[in-house]
């Protein structure tokens, strides 16, 4: 395929995964040398249409801050933490900083406000939502607002989302029509203190479409969605749609896209072994999460790859990818794509790890325990029957790793089915019934009757 690719062209042909071979031929990215040898690299950027300045193709996820025990028992985000990664993200090129009051349980956007507050506020971008999943009241949400902004310690918002949109085009209305909050953001917008204003999809199609219907009286500066070399085909219904059309229907429209769960909440980064041995066979230096990132970063219509780095490693890995960032070729977007089809045939539960479904009232450790489970499938460890070789081997593993991962008072055993998670779970998990099914396979283990 041409480089010099034309935006009919792609259009047309995105679809089926053309891509463009060289970063000079991506709309809005930058032209620096990567990896030369003529000097250090530098973090890939793209041009935000709107306001001109140049994004960080590497954004900062704040969902996934590092926690600590606090005296009183309770976990509080680790702060001297968090700067410590800011600041090596902020040296590196990474000026795109995304949170929520909902992240944390409240906690995130103060975090991220004290550490970027220690840098000049025209030096990066600040994302953050109106997460009025619990009240709609206008009083609320307006609380919200300016409550961010105090924790954020601003007085300008760089991009402003309406929170997971996509359930339903009623309950969108009750969010923000019928008490006129989306008046006052677009006002807000108009003023300037909000720069770009978007939303968050997880949902159906139908709102989706009716959200793009609905461009051309809100024009929205921007969307973030749900993007991934499995989700690109492999999306879970009936709360999500495929990446491929919400990313070709942004496209069509200039509407600028940032990636949430590039990774699919982790599990990306922990294949099965099988897949995981197909990637390194390909690229032996490279982590499996790279191809990962590469998929999103390869699109033009991208602004932005989120991705929450709870520690020093995976940020200093991801700076590394983003920094010496190569787009992947056609040939390496069907490769990708065989994968997803194969990782299909894996059972796993489609957590991504959000805490949305936190906390459990009756103290369930939901997302421990589903990654626990995850990363078992994904390595090999997990036993199909009582007549398998190793099969005492396998049970020991599973079962004491188990113990260690989740404390006894947490365990799936412990849910009564109160369904109270279920309705918080963009990924539309029936978390009740999955955490059954993990129960009924501990109980098989224990007894060995599988």
């Amino acid at each position: 395929m041409s480089e010099n690719i034309d935006r009919r062209d792609f259009l047309k042909r995105a679809g089926a995964g053309a891509l463009a071979i060289g970063t000079a031929s991506l709309t809005g990215c930058s032209s620096h040398p990567s990896g030369s040898a003529e000097g250090p690299a530098e973090m890939e950027t793209r041009e935000a249409p709107k306001n001109g300045g140049k994004v960080s193709l590497l954004g900062y996820g704040c969902m996934r801050w590092p926690m600590k025990k606090g005296d009183d028992g309770k976990d509080y985000i680790d702060q001297e933490a968090v700067n410590e990664m800011v600041d090596y993200a902020y040296r590196n090129g990474i000026n795109y900083y995304d949170t929520s009051p909902a992240y944390l349980q409240g906690q995130s956007e103060a975090a991220a406000g004290l550490a970027l507050s220690r840098y000049p506020r025209d030096t990066y971008y600040v994302a953050t939502k109106l997460s009025n999943f619990n009240n709609s009241s206008r009083e609320a949400g307006l609380k919200m607002y300016y409550d961010s902004m105090e924790a954020l310690r601003t007085d300008y918002f760089d991009y402003y989302l309406l929170h997971a949109i996509g359930g339903s085009y009623e309950v969108f209305e009750e969010r923000y029509i019928d008490n006129g909050l989306l008046d006052f953001l677009l006002a807000e917008r108009e003023a300037g203190r909000i720069r770009n204003l978007g939303f968050s999809f997880h949902g159906r199609k139908e709102v989706f479409d009716k959200f793009m219907e609905l461009h051309e009286k809100y024009h929205w500066d921007f969307v973030q969605i749900e993007m991934n070399y499995v989700d690109w085909k492999h999306a879970k219904v009936p709360r999500n749609v495929n990446a491929d059309y919400l990313y070709e229907e942004l496209v069509k429209r200039n509407i600028p896209a940032t990636i949430m769960e590039p990774l699919l909440g982790g599990r990306l980064a922990k294949l099965p072994e099988a897949v995981a041995a197909r990637l390194k066979e390909r690229e032996p230096e490279k982590s499996v999460a790279s191809w990962a990132f590469r998929f999103c970063g390869s699109y033009p219509g991208v602004l932005t790859v989120l991705s929450g780095m709870s520690s020093m490693d995976p940020l200093i890995e991801n700076v590394e990818t983003f920094s010496h960032f190569k787009p992947l070729t056609e040939e390496e977007i069907s490769f990708l794509q065989e994968m997803a089809d194969l990782m299909e045939d894996y059972p796993t539960v489609p957590c991504t790890g959000c805490t949305y479904c936190m906390p459990c009232p009756y103290g369930i450790d939901i997302p421990t325990i589903f990654r626990h489970y995850n990363d078992a499938v994904n390595s090999g460890d997990i036993a199909q029957s009582c007549e398998q070789e190793h099969f005492q081997r396998l049970k020991r593993r599973y079962l004491v790793s188990y113990d260690r991962a989740v404390e006894t008072v947490r365990q799936a055993d412990h849910c009564v089915g109160c369904g109270q998670c279920k309705p918080h779970c963009p990924q539309s998990i029936d978390i009740p019934h999955e955490l059954r099914r993990i129960d009924r396979y501990i109980e098989n283990l224990k007894r060995e009757t599988l």
